[in-house]
């Protein structure tokens, strides 16, 4: 992780010392942006923290599919497509679900399809796309989400 801080601090400085205008321009850009998903961000992780810190580690489990992995994994995976969160507050969700004891295979499972899977976003994608367009790249999407948890519980050892 240090080696990236380590990265990003001289690939600002060569930025800095090629154009001193424009790097200051873009920094000035990301600190707006930052700032303006700063609160919602800040927000989603309490309220997150919160119903995790009340909601037993069972209930969390049971949610997921208990012990059975690949049940586990298709729940994750119907409930991450069913959900709707933004994706800088899913991985940070995904870090407190490790933390709870989630299985590597259901975490990828879950945030995969939430990020890949859109049944909340259905009716706006169909209308933009199309029903057929809509349905294959929602069921494409759900099957890369159960390929990438599959991979992640072989390189994890959780599937032999």
């Amino acid at each position: 992780m240090i080696y990236l801080y380590i990265l990003t601090g001289a690939g600002l400085i060569v930025s800095l010392i090629i154009d001193r205008k424009k790097t200051r321009k873009a920094i000035n850009i990301a600190k707006k942006k930052f700032l303006k998903i700063l609160p919602s961000f800040l927000l989603m992780i309490v309220a997150i923290s919160i119903a995790l810190f009340f909601m037993p580690d069972t209930a969390i489990a049971k949610l997921l599919g208990g012990h059975n992995l690949y049940l586990s994994m298709i729940s994750a995976s119907l409930v991450g497509s069913i959900s709707a969160m933004p994706g800088f507050v899913v991985f940070p969700l995904g870090g407190l679900l490790i933390q709870k004891g989630i299985s590597y295979t259901v975490l990828a499972a879950f945030t995969t399809s939430l990020m890949l899977v859109g049944v909340l976003t259905y009716p706006l994608e169909q209308k933009f796309l199309g029903t057929k367009i809509t349905i294959i790249r929602n069921l494409i999407g759900f099957f890369i989400g159960l390929v990438v948890a599959l991979a992640v519980g072989i390189s994890y050892g959780e599937i032999l």
